[in-house]
């Protein structure tokens, strides 16, 4: 058995060593190309997916969100909620948000939208959205009068830049109108203006928390929904397990149950690109190996026949073809990884643009090594197909070719 394959690998390594070397070579990066197109497109799809979900939390969802119970429209006694949530192992901080519809208005321009009061030293705990000026400042604690509102809302001066509803061009330092739904009217300075490339926060304006309870008129100790940034190594699962053993009656959702199923129905669907993407690499490398080793057996018929007559068996024979095609596409794949590294090492290095933001390759170790476990079987079954068709003709048959 082992003798039988040292000959056979013998007889490989002498074919490929004696074959053409510019065949060999574009064999080689036709299947490194083919794999990197199994790894580097489908990355791309999940580094997109990723960059949504990090935005998502880290600015409009945090890890997890509490909502009103059933049929309520606030959540009330809110500060004895902060101080047990604040108290549950694994949570960071909890940032309350107090939603207030209003219309606001710049030069003419009227946006109908929700206001936001929020606490401006726990919201920079538990989202980013500070880190995201790039105008102007965040708020402050104990601001009064000031606002920050996100790129969608400021807009553009000139309406074929924007496809959303917006304030048309606000700058920082210019001053808005807010009129409440409560009949209130409150006149803003923008303080700063925010881009996070999330579409949801980018359409967001806020306040602080003692602005919105100027409009009140009252001390609020009830909020719209509450943020929770969970401790570093912890679960969010886990976390909102605890805090329903802990006594919040509220609605309590991570971030993946707040997005719903539509997201994960999105997710499942660019998974089956992914899957597409693969299977048809598939096809083309082992459609390449199956005619680059169909040309080889055909053109050694007569050496073939030669071998089966010298009593070479042909379990030989067809496996030496079978390490040839193995050999091939082992460094085909070892092309294809070192093409995918530099690819990823570029585009980490300069991110693609999109509206949604920058995205770079998400690689995962696991699914580069299944793809290429699907790679080598693929090949070697594309080999071994016309190897074994020549390989069972006669020896007086295969000697007259």
């Amino acid at each position: 058995m082992l003798a039988g394959i040292r000959v056979s690998l013998f007889l490989a390594l002498r074919a490929l060593r004696r074959g053409n070397l510019g065949s060999l070579l574009l064999t080689v990066v036709i299947v490194g190309m083919v794999f990197t197109n199994m790894i580097f497109m489908p990355s791309i799809i999940t580094g997109a997916i990723k960059n949504y979900e990090q935005q998502t939390i880290e600015t409009y969802t945090s890890d997890i969100i509490i909502q009103p119970k059933e049929d309520a429209v606030f959540i009330d006694d809110l500060q004895a909620l902060l101080d047990k949530v604040n108290r549950v192992p694994g949570v960071w901080r909890a940032s309350p948000h107090y939603a207030a519809g209003a219309s606001l208005q710049y030069r003419g321009n009227v946006l109908p939208m929700a206001v936001i009061g929020v606490i401006p030293r726990d919201e920079r705990l538990v989202t980013t959205v500070h880190s995201h000026m790039i105008a102007g400042n965040y708020l402050g604690d104990g601001d009064t009068g000031e606002i920050v509102i996100g790129k969608y809302v400021a807009g553009e001066r000139d309406v074929s830049d924007v496809f959303l509803p917006s304030l048309g061009g606000v700058r920082v330092g210019d001053t808005i109108s807010a009129a409440y739904t409560n009949g209130v009217v409150r006149e803003y300075r923008v303080k700063g203006i925010f881009q996070t490339y999330s579409f949801n926060t980018d359409a967001m304006a806020f306040t602080t928390w003692e602005e919105m309870e100027l409009v009140a008129g009252e001390s609020l100790d009830q909020a719209s929904v509450v943020l929770v940034k969970t401790s570093p190594g912890y679960d969010e699962a886990a976390v909102k397990k605890t805090l329903l053993r802990y006594g919040v009656q509220e609605k309590v959702q991570t971030w993946l149950e707040f997005l719903g199923t539509a997201y994960t129905d999105a997710v499942e669907s660019y998974a089956i690109l992914n899957s597409i993407t693969t299977v048809v690499s598939l096809v083309i490398a082992a459609v390449v190996l199956f005619v680059v080793i169909m040309i080889k057996t055909l053109n050694s018929r007569r050496q073939i026949g030669i071998l089966l007559a010298i009593g070479i068996r042909r379990d030989i024979i067809i496996n030496s073809y079978l390490f040839q095609v193995l050999i091939l596409a082992s460094l085909g794949i070892v092309f294809g990884i070192l093409v995918v590294l530099g690819l990823t090492a570029y585009f980490t290095a300069y991110p693609i643009e999109f509206p949604e933001g920058s995205v770079s390759p998400y690689l995962v170790p696991a699914e580069i090594g299944t793809n290429a476990l699907y790679l080598f079987f693929t090949s070697a079954l594309a080999g071994f197909i016309p190897a074994w068709r020549i390989a069972r003709k006669d020896i007086l048959e295969s000697m007259r070719a």
